[in-house]
């Protein structure tokens, strides 16, 4: 029995010891990460002073996000036309386990050209840090081998305008069942090669792609697609004429079985009574430089 006792005795005297140990160990700290992080439309990297710049990126806090910021800074290495810096501070993810950060914000015009360190940094509250540093370049448009822009958007029903340059014909914009839905689109100060949508999709499966790349086809009524292969400087393209020998159609009828590409609108696709946007996206793949547009429509299906 005594060979017992004594092995009792030492798993005892191991247990508290190994309790004693944990107690006095300190807890590992765990740092924040990041996904999905976009600097830039097509994670491009680049901004045009004076233009919309977007960013997006996940996050998943060690504990909870104490704050978050973005830091646009010389490098030290490079001398710029001036000393010109930007930061960014967004108090509305304190707390937040994981938070989405999808902002749009403008380059101020006065920011020189040139390179940068672009820096997002996350505090988490239990005292760890996540740092991401990338290489940031700024452009002047004028400077820029591409800048492509929307520069018309027309859309009818039955023929009869709707919408012509950012403004409404008709507001809201409500089409039915039967109504023939045209959308055209122009993308101007482009070369090289590149690609062109117009799209509906709903906006209860909160799909908002502001890139090609983006674009869920699963989720998307395709009306148009338009590719272009080595265009000339400061060239248009557009979803409704010839382009290198390809007519791409520019209209859908509500409730067509097909999109433009030709597949079946069933599923997640399929025709509802509800709230649309109309969204046109283009990338030009040579130079990497994104433009779009999301214009909100309704369907009385």
């Amino acid at each position: 029995m005594k060979p017992i006792k004594i092995i009792l005795a030492f798993m005892l005297i191991s247990e508290l010891f190994v309790s004693c140990k944990k107690e006095g160990e300190t807890p590992e700290v765990v740092s924040p990460k990041a996904e999905n992080v976009e600097i830039g439309y097509a994670n491009n990297k680049q901004a045009i002073r004076g233009r919309d710049f977007h960013f997006n990126a996940d996050i998943l806090a060690g504990d909870k996000i104490q704050s978050i910021q973005v830091k646009i800074l010389p490098k030290a290495e490079l001398i710029n036309s001036s000393p010109w810096k930007m930061e960014i501070a967004w108090e509305e993810f304190t707390g937040l386990k994981n938070a989405n950060v999808h902002k749009h914000f403008t380059i101020p015009v006065e920011a020189p050209e040139g390179k940068f360190d672009f820096f997002f940094i996350v505090n988490d509250v239990n005292g760890s840090k996540l740092e991401l540093k990338e290489d940031f370049q700024i452009f002047d448009a004028a400077n820029m081998p591409v800048d492509p822009i929307v520069d018309r958007d027309i859309f009818s029903r039955n023929d009869d305008m709707v919408y012509y340059m950012n403004t409404y014909v008709e507001d809201p914009l409500v089409f039915k069942k039967g109504d023939k839905f045209t959308a055209r689109a122009q993308i101007k100060q482009i070369q090289g090669d590149g690609i062109l949508y117009t799209a509906l999709i709903k906006r209860t499966l909160s799909h908002f792609p502001e890139t090609v790349d983006k674009l869920d086809l699963t989720k998307a009524i395709i009306i148009s697609k338009v590719e272009h292969k080595d265009l000339g400087p400061a060239s248009k393209v557009n979803t409704y004429e010839l382009v290198n020998g390809a007519i791409s159609g520019d209209d859908i009828i509500i409730g067509a079985e097909k999109d433009g590409l030709g597949s079946q609108i069933s599923g997640e696709r399929q025709w509802q009574s509800g709230q649309y946007n109309l969204v046109i996206l283009y990338k030009n793949t040579t130079f990497n430089m994104s433009t779009f547009k999301s214009i909100p429509i309704t369907i009385s299906y």
